[in-house]
């Protein structure tokens, strides 16, 4: 036997489940502590996805328990409308299986290979079937399954399936046995963290080897699930031109209108026309050479950009502020929705935040939140071209230190939301580096930048103010008893001297003999109804007036008094103390009061 002979003999077709299981790390299964977040990351998305179709607010349960010192069992279960029994074994147990990849909408899942990747990755660490419970409604069954993919063939092995017990009306569940460690549970918790962020609509609870998490959702707003569209003209390809073309029945003009998305008879004509095509012509019978003239004409022939309306589905300005300020302690926070833009006939949105200060890193470089489609990018930082388009901005503009990334207590939050994110790899760690992606990212930083700039600037103004201000209120009192005891005469009142440097609403703690006294002098020329706060270990029951209400936390108690002052009036508060504590003041802008306390100078 030749050489050519015995290569053709050993050579033969591979299945995807092998590539795959030869090449793990495309899909993110490098290594095992990486292989539980990606699956509880698959897991999660799934869910979400499948919650939003069926237009319900999404509750998530995950799992993560220790079982021996090398081997953890993840569990993840919802409440989505189940999947039906027969489907079950190949939504978990076949590669490239999926109902989304021919769509053109927005998704968290769009290829078919997430999740059963991970079947495949904890079969090959540990050998243990895949579980899964799925149940479509109240009166169905739920049913059990065990299952392992059978890699040469990239089929569903079924080692179990059976009616099953479960206090769900509807919902899936899974759980996988891998053989790694919890070294990345930070992580974990930093992607359950970031998941509810973008996903504001949702309640993801996790226990996490012994370990609560909750993560509850800021809205009761039932997201709409995204339509899928016909395919753009400007982002077809002559392959699936090809193929769309041999599979129709219509005529050359029904073909451009009904087949694609914004194409109206005008504009069929005109490629037509451009494409030297009948329009009465069918496009079955077209050959190869006028298939690749309809192809170039379709590229001529200005056509809006496709409805992005539709088929995407961005977070919203509101919604992601509202994540944020759950999640995060800011002192600054705002958010951008930038219009709909198209790349190679993809719609998409760019979206995104700025946070600073609270309890954000005072010295470091910047936290950067990267998602695609609500999904959290946790790896190759680098590589991502969200990445690039924030370093790629002069910061210092914007008062704001910067090394590659700016420097300080600052989070940059972006969301690009597409019908196809251009991911760099299968794995989906970063987004690919599109011009029109990254102009928008840009775009969107940049006012984000602007409006941090001026929160800056008006917060060191404010502090100057503020800190004048103080000294007034500090300085003057002792000014006035010591110009008094010397010429020997009462202690004059020196509110109206306060009142025409201030014109602010100032309140002030200080403890005499035992009593604290809280005063707020209203030195504008307005009523104004302000709450008054005081946290202290000093119990204010005997307070005159009484608090409006009083709460412990700890061994301190928080009082607050609704107060309504008339203009360049005063109101006080007196109860036996120490005058450890804080108070405030609510209800008035913040450049507009001054809070003193006395007993801390």
């Amino acid at each position: 036997m030749g050489v050519a002979e015995k290569l053709a003999s050993e050579q033969k077709s591979i299945s995807v489940a092998e590539f795959f299981e030869k090449n793990k790390h495309l899909l993110g299964f490098d290594s095992p502590t990486r292989g539980i977040i990606t699956t509880i990351k698959e897991a999660v998305d799934n869910a979400l996805d499948a919650c939003e179709e069926a237009e319900v607010l999404p509750d998530i349960w995950v799992s993560v328990t220790k079982l021996t010192k090398d081997t953890i069992r993840v569990a993840v279960e919802d409440n989505g409308p189940g999947i039906v029994p027969d489907n079950v074994p190949y939504v978990f147990g076949k590669l490239l299986y999926g109902s989304r990849f021919h769509q053109i909408r927005q998704s968290r899942g769009q290829q078919g290979i997430g999740i059963s990747a991970a079947v495949l990755f904890a079969q090959l660490t540990t050998g243990v079937p895949a579980r899964i419970i799925s149940r479509t409604g109240a009166d169905k069954p739920a049913y059990l399954f065990e299952l392992m993919i059978r890699t040469e063939k990239n089929e569903p092995e079924i080692i179990r399936k059976e009616e099953h017990e479960w206090d769900r009306t509807h919902g899936t569940r899974i759980e996988l046995e891998f053989t790694g460690t919890l070294t990345a549970k930070r992580r974990l918790i930093d992607y359950l963290k970031y998941t509810s962020v973008v996903n504001p609509h949702a309640r993801i609870q996790a226990d996490i080897d012994g370990e609560w998490f909750s993560f509850e959702r800021v809205s009761n707003e039932v997201i709409v699930s995204p339509q899928a569209i016909a395919p753009h003209p400007h982002g077809i390809e002559f392959g699936m031109l090809k193929r769309m073309a041999a599979s129709s029945t219509d005529n050359a003009q029904d073909f451009l209108v009904n087949g694609f998305s914004r194409v109206g008879a005008k504009s069929a004509e005109q490629m037509l026309a451009i494409a030297g095509i009948k329009d009465s012509r069918k496009v079955k019978g077209l050959t190869a050479e006028q298939l690749k003239s309809l192809l170039s004409a379709m590229q001529e022939v200005d056509v809006p950009p496709p409805p992005a309306s539709l088929c995407l589905s961005p977070i919203g300005e509101e919604m992601i502020v509202q994540g944020l300020e759950q999640e995060f302690s800011l002192d600054f926070v705002k958010a951008r929705t930038r219009k709909s833009q198209v790349f190679s006939g993809h719609p998409f949105i760019v979206e995104a935040a700025i946070g600073y200060g609270g309890k954000l890193e005072p010295e470091g470089q910047a936290l950067l939140l990267r998602f695609a489609n609500r999904v959290p990018l946790l790896y190759q930082q680098g590589a991502c071209a969200i990445t690039t388009a924030a370093a790629g901005i002069n910061w210092r503009s914007y008062n704001i230190s910067q090394q590659s990334l700016p420097i300080g207590p600052v989070l940059l939050l972006v969301h690009v939301a597409s019908t196809n994110v251009p991911f760099t790899s299968e794995s989906k760690d970063a987004v690919a580096a599109i011009p029109e992606i990254e102009k928008e990212i840009t775009l969107a930083l940049q006012d984000l930048g602007r409006e941090l700039k001026n929160f800056i600037s008006k917060r060191d103004r404010n502090k100057v103010a503020e800190d004048r201000a103080r000294a007034v209120c500090s300085i003057i009192p002792d000014i006035a008893e010591k110009v008094a005891e010397i010429v020997e005469r009462p202690v004059p009142d020196i509110s109206p001297i306060e009142g025409q440097i201030m014109r602010r609403v100032v309140a002030k703690k200080k403890t005499t003999d035992g009593i604290v006294g809280i005063s707020v002098m209203n030195y504008t020329r307005n009523p104004i109804e302000v709450m008054v706060y005081s946290l202290s270990e000093d119990n204010p029951e005997k307070a005159v007036p009484k608090p409006d209400f009083i709460d412990t936390i700890g061994t301190e108690f928080n009082a607050v008094w609704r107060i309504t002052i008339e203009a360049e009036t005063a109101w006080k508060v007196t109860y036996p103390g120490k005058g450890r504590g804080s108070i405030d003041i609510r209800g008035v802008d913040e450049k507009m009061k001054v809070v003193v306390d006395l007993d801390g100078e």
